[in-house]
């Protein structure tokens, strides 16, 4: 049996679609589709939704928000190497207790966010709950040896902080 994360599917590349971006993306669509709205993954216990609004080119916010980068969301661009790992994302929260998997609870922006970081692969999914549902927010590679140290510690501190809860 293949050790995870050996077994994440492999990455979706540009050249594999010669190149063309609106093939790309609808080749990248396809992936997330399957994953995310045909199927309804479950994050302990919790049915995963989908942050639908606002739609763009017929596709779904949290699509987007998988494959592009920004802050506001009329402005994000493409990022090749959170497109290349679309396929990442479910396997990861599917796989949660993996102890390759380092999850934690934090605050961004005044909400609950969990965080599932792959540190092997340099790899974050981000999910946001909603208490009764969970939405997978974005997910993007971790490209800076200052933010693996930043996730580190977010780590390492919530792991101290749930030791002191009773």
């Amino acid at each position: 049996m293949t050790e995870f994360p050996d077994c994440l599917p492999s990455l979706v590349l540009l050249n594999d679609h010669d190149g063309d971006w609106s093939r790309y993306v609808d080749a990248l669509y396809g992936w997330f589709k399957q994953d995310f709205v045909d199927t309804k993954p479950v994050f302990q216990g919790r049915r995963l939704g989908l942050k639908r609004f606002p739609m763009d080119k017929g596709k779904e916010a949290t699509f987007w928000h998988m494959i592009s980068e920004g802050k506001r969301e009329e402005g994000r661009t493409p990022d090749l190497r959170r497109c290349e790992r679309i396929r990442w994302p479910k396997p990861i929260i599917e796989r949660d207790t993996d102890p390759e998997v380092k999850v934690w609870r934090n605050q961004r922006n005044g909400e609950q966010r969990v965080c599932l970081w792959l540190e092997q692969e340099n790899y974050l999914v981000v999910l946001a709950d909603r208490k009764r549902y969970i939405l997978p927010w974005t997910a993007y590679l971790i490209e800076h040896e200052h933010q693996r140290r930043k996730l580190r510690k977010e780590y390492e501190e919530y792991q101290r902080n749930q030791g002191t809860k009773s």
